[in-house]
This record gives structure tokens, sequence and C-alpha cells, in this order.
């Protein structure tokens, strides 16, 4: 069986919406499970292990699986996370490295040495497509990605849509490279951005030309990870963040619901998965 498992980010819920306000942990872990998310990302750029830790007895209260965002600033840093990860019971880590050679070819080994420590340990490694890290570019990712073909990917193609500026509509070779990355991916997030932005109000309406090119993005995702799978466990991760990644208008205050848009954007992805053929 190939099973869609919907993630929410423990980031994004800090704050969770306009009002600004800090929710305890086991608010948090609680909204999640009671809204349907099968599990909880620890984003551990934006927070640190001792949260980490604080909040791991409320996932497993609420029966969500944990699962570990990495921004490892040196190669063998990486480590004490994927032990750490594996102790939490998280399915794979999504490493975001913030280790920052100037050529692909600067970048080959430390990518390689990265995956021979996750095999080592036994805990698989996504490498997130994100700006300000290791993959920050396209077309640098994709020439990682020809060199080292057990490289696999966490798709969030938001951070590449802004990176190279795409215009709508997409030409054939641009669409192209964006179907390269989504090949390599063995996990998907759901933020939807445009060429100037990295995070829209997805009811705006003149947001909705991007909103359905980054549904066509996922639905060519899942089909071709369930191509590629005969069963499994694929997840799916709604991370909108708080500002600077939300728009705010002259007053401070977000310009949207980024709790609510992520329980529609969970329901587009539970949607385009069923069309697919669903769990099966």
């Amino acid at each position: 069986m190939r099973r869609l498992q919907v993630y929410q980010s423990l980031w994004s819920m800090q704050p969770h919406d306009a009002s600004g306000e800090i929710l305890p942990l086991d608010r948090v872990a609680g909204m999640v499970a009671d809204a349907g998310y099968a599990g909880l990302a620890i984003d551990l750029g934006a927070a640190d292990v001792e949260v980490a830790h604080a909040v791991r007895p409320h996932l497993e209260r609420e029966g969500l699986t944990p699962m570990i965002v990495a921004f490892p600033r040196s190669v063998e840093s990486l480590r004490e996370t994927l032990i750490m990860a594996q102790d939490f019971g998280a399915p794979y880590v999504n490493v975001v490295g913030q280790v920052f050679p100037l050529t692909v070819e600067g970048a080959i080994p430390i990518i390689r040495k990265w995956i021979e420590m996750s095999d080592q340990i036994g805990m698989p490694i996504h490498f997130e497509t994100h700006r300000n890290c290791i993959t920050n570019d396209l077309f640098a990712t994709l020439s990682m990605l020809d060199a080292i073909p057990e490289m696999r990917l966490a798709a969030d193609l938001s951070h590449y849509m802004v990176d190279r500026e795409f215009k709508l509509p997409l030409a054939k070779w641009e669409r192209d490279l964006m179907s390269r990355c989504l090949a390599r991916s063995d996990s998907f997030q759901g933020r939807i951005a445009s060429r100037q932005q990295i995070q829209l109000q997805i009811d705006f309406p003149q947001h909705a030309q991007w909103v359905s090119l980054f549904q066509e993005f996922w639905r060519e995702g899942f089909a071709d990870w369930r191509g590629r799978n005969e069963e499994g466990d694929v997840v799916f991760l709604c991370e909108l963040g708080p500002p600077e990644y939300a728009m705010t208008g002259a007053d401070g205050r977000e310009m949207s619901n980024r709790w609510e848009e992520a329980l529609k954007i969970k329901a587009m992805a539970e949607s385009i998965w069923a069309d697919l053929g669903g769990n099966a």
C-alpha cells in the first residue's frame, strides 16, 4: 500500500495567525492531531534541540510522527541530528545544509559524505530544495543530481520559483527543469510562491494562476513517486512560515490566516492523491 502522510510544521505554528499568540506545545500538538495531520516537523533552524525534546511527549500522546529538519553548519554536525531523529522515530531527516561551497565540484564531496553518514546510521535524508543552503540554486542542484545518482530531494519548489524568477506561463525547458527535481524527490512541501514572493495568500484571486501551477507540480510529483514505489509512505509537509515569509500589511499583521491556508493546502494534496488512486 502507498500512503500520503500530511505533516504540519512546528515553525508554522509559532505564531499560527495574525493574533501573534504563541501557542504552548501541548496545544500545538493537539490542534495538529485534531486536524488530521499524520505528523509534525521540527525545524532546528527555528527552534533548538531543547524544544524538540520538549514537544516529543506531546507528539507521542497525540499519536503524531516527528520529522526533523536539520540545518548542519558543518559536515560532521549532521551526525548528531541523524542519531536524534532515529531515536525520535522520524521517517527521515530533511537537510538544509548550511555549508556553502562556491562550486558544484566543491559541493559533491559534502553531499556524498552526508549520504554516507545517513547510510551508516540508518536514517534516510532528503536534501530540501531551499535557498540560502547547499541546494540554493536550481541549476547547481541539477548538476549535483547528475553527479550523485543516490541524492534524493525534498521538493519545495517555491524556493526555485523565486530563485529563477520564472514567469508564467513556464517555457517547456523551464518546466522540464522542475520535472527533473520532482523525479528525484521522495517528499514534497506545500508552499505556493510566485516569481517574486516566496509565500502567497492562496485565496487572493490574483494568485490563482500560481496556485494552479503548484497543484500541477504536486500532481506530477505524486504520480512520479507512485510510479517508482509499489508501497510505502510519502510525506507532504504544509510549511507556511511566519513573517517575513508571510506578507504583512502596514500594521505589521499578516494578510491571511496560515493555519486555515495550511488546511486548504492539505485538502488539495489529499484530493490530488485520491485522484491518482489513493492508498493503493
